[in-house]
């Protein structure tokens, strides 16, 4: 089965240079980058109203590959899951600090990209009601790889997230290319998670991320789901199938635990 043999239910909202406003996903700049073409993408559910809290995903794309161009614009992911309600998204650049741009291929600078996300994330709880003990982190393919890589990073950021939602590769099953892609890197970080619960999907087969975890983290809270089709993206959460609604169901549990919980997250204690 291909993806585009399913009825496509939900349209992507395109990235404007409007204000932000409920039901609009406009380009967003952060102070420091206001002199460069670095920017990342805001999107408020129709819903949203000012002095009430959301949830919240942090989205990374992936790599510039075939008619994709690795940016912030091609992200899927928050908005399939969501439907486009009740969730803040925003879906945030890899930090090309020298160039002032998005990289279009892997990490940019990796302690940019990871200040990015924290000084954003402070950015979203503070002015837009992102709710700091319902925070996920999602990615496809590079993006996914990014959950943990740049997720993970080091212990700030890593203590942002209460749900991971990775599609489509995962940090440490192979090597690649670029500094510390290694196995025993990708476990040092792969420690931070705990007991997080993370959704990890894949087009054919998941065997070979599922073995790496059961050796890596076997009392790791994973939750492993094999999409039908041989397509490499992410839109088959734009369409209706069993598989978005069984991560539809595993982010509403999610939340639900976090509802229930109650914890304060770390969001709103970082510094700018």
């Amino acid at each position: 089965m291909d993806t585009k043999e399913i009825v496509t239910e939900l349209t992507t909202p395109s990235v404007t240079t409007e204000a932000p406003a409920p039901g609009r996903r406009v380009k967003m700049v952060l102070p420091m980058y206001k002199d460069t073409t670095l920017y990342h993408a805001l999107y408020l559910p129709p819903n949203w109203e000012r002095n009430k809290r959301y949830p919240v995903i942090v989205e990374y794309s992936g790599n510039k590959w075939r008619d994709s161009q690795g940016t912030v614009d091609e992200c899927d992911l928050g908005y399939g899951i969501s439907g486009g309600r009740n969730v803040i998204w925003v879906c945030l650049p890899f930090v090309d600090k020298k160039n002032g741009k998005n990289a279009s291929t892997w990490w940019g600078n990796i302690e940019a990209t990871v200040d990015y996300c924290k000084q954003t994330v402070k950015q979203i709880c503070a002015e837009y009601g992102g709710d700091s003990s319902k925070l996920f982190i999602a990615g496809f393919s590079r993006g996914s790889i990014a959950c943990n890589y740049i997720g993970l990073h080091d212990d700030e950021i890593a203590s942002l997230w209460c749900g991971f939602i990775c599609h489509s590769h995962y940090d440490g099953v192979r090597k690649w290319g670029y500094k510390e892609s290694d196995n025993a890197s990708a476990l040092v970080r792969l420690k931070r998670l705990g007991q997080r619960p993370q959704f990890i999907s894949q087009e054919r087969s998941i065997s070979e991320t599922k073995k790496y975890l059961e050796q890596a983290l076997p009392d790791g809270n994973f939750k492993f789901q094999v999409l039908p089709f041989p397509d490499h993206t992410d839109t088959w959460v734009l369409r209706d199938s069993p598989e978005r609604k069984t991560i539809r169901k595993w982010f509403n549990e999610v939340l639900k635990e976090r509802g229930q919980l109650g914890v304060e997250r770390s969001a709103d204690k970082l510094r700018p």
